[in-house]
């Protein structure tokens, strides 16, 4: 009985640390300075599709401010991706636009259009180890960067909203994922 608990555990401990070690290998900051104001890494975690790691995730919010609250106000918050794959920008971009036409209406996509078209045309094929970050505040909106450099800037709350949602909100790229960045600890 002692072995199979022992199998057990080393069975399901290895996932568990080889996700640690792909945490790890993101190197998030414990916390990012955002126009003045300091936002604290609240949650992070792998995505994983086909048994292959594609990316780590991280979620900052001011320290007083719960991850899904951000989530759902407009509320100083950084999403950080760090990529572990290579990844067409096409693929991305086709991605983005399946997930918002599954949680937005036609009319209000339409809005957005423009907007979201400027921001895909800053998109770079991904390479292991690039990283994208955004972020968004009341007073500056929504910016972009690839690899600690800023692309894009809107002022739009509408495009914040619905371009974080595609990590944030119900229906977007992953229930786990979204859970796990938004899981008020």
């Amino acid at each position: 009985m002692r072995r199979l608990l022992l199998t057990l555990l080393l069975l399901t401990s290895g996932p568990l640390q080889a996700n640690s070690e792909r945490l790890d290998q993101a190197a998030f900051s414990a916390s990012h300075q955002q126009a003045g104001f300091t936002l604290v890494r609240k949650n992070q975690a792998l995505l994983t599709y086909l048994w292959a790691d594609v990316y780590a995730a991280a979620f900052y919010t001011e320290a007083a401010t719960s991850p899904s609250r951000a989530a759902s106000q407009p509320a100083r918050q950084r999403l950080e991706l760090y990529y572990y794959r290579d990844i067409a920008k096409e693929d991305v971009i086709k991605a983005a636009w399946v997930t918002l036409e599954r949680q937005h209406g036609a009319a209000q996509l339409a809005k957005l259009k423009h907007e979201l078209d400027a921001l895909h045309a800053t998109f770079r094929d991904i390479q292991p180890g690039d990283r994208y970050a955004l972020n968004y505040s009341p007073d500056a909106g929504l910016t972009l960067e690839r690899n600690g450099s800023e692309v894009f800037r809107s002022h739009n709350t509408e495009l914040a909203r619905a371009y974080l949602g595609i990590w944030l909100a119900p229906e977007g790229l992953s229930d786990s994922l979204r859970e796990q960045l938004l899981a008020d600890r």
